[in-house]
């Protein structure tokens, strides 16, 4: 396979990515979480009708939810079933990361975050993020540091 095909097939993996996440929180260590799902929220999934810009990731009795992703109900929803877009999700995750994560939110300080949400064959994933909370002189410097590295491109360019 080419390399254009290879981008083409992550751009098409993609359902929703949570670009404020990077903005507000240092991103320390990632992991990738299954869901379970309803088979409504699949379809919906599969149509890219999903939102996790709002959402958080929450650990009680050793499991990880997830709260506030939305995920909108197509036509093909069944009249019988209710689907509640906005309901807790269980994040599925080893024992082992699942331990180590409640170790660094509940004595070093950190806080989960969805960073994306992605099909890994044929399955959603979550992609978690082990993140600190950035000052607002923090996001500054960034906005700065972004803005710096464009103008020198473009220097860069007009000089070639």
């Amino acid at each position: 396979m080419s390399k254009k095909e290879d981008s083409k097939k992550d751009g098409e993996r993609r359902i929703a990515e949570n670009r404020r996440a990077r903005h507000d929180y240092f991103i320390e260590e990632s992991h990738e979480a299954g869901l379970m799902l309803q088979g409504w929220e699949v379809k919906s999934l599969r149509e890219g009708r999903a939102q996790i810009t709002e959402a958080y990731v929450v650990l009680k009795n050793r499991e990880a939810w997830l709260i506030g992703a939305h995920f909108t109900p197509g036509k093909h929803t069944c009249t019988h079933e209710i689907a509640d877009s906005t309901r807790t999700r269980k994040l599925l995750l080893h024992e082992r990361e699942l331990s180590m994560l409640i170790g660094k939110v509940e004595r070093a300080g950190y806080t989960l975050v969805p960073l994306d949400l992605h099909w890994t064959r044929g399955r959603a994933k979550l992609q978690v993020g082990l993140a600190k909370g950035k000052k607002q002189h923090d996001k500054r410097a960034d906005i700065k540091e972004r803005d710096w590295q464009r103008d020198k491109e473009r220097i860069m360019r007009k000089r070639a």
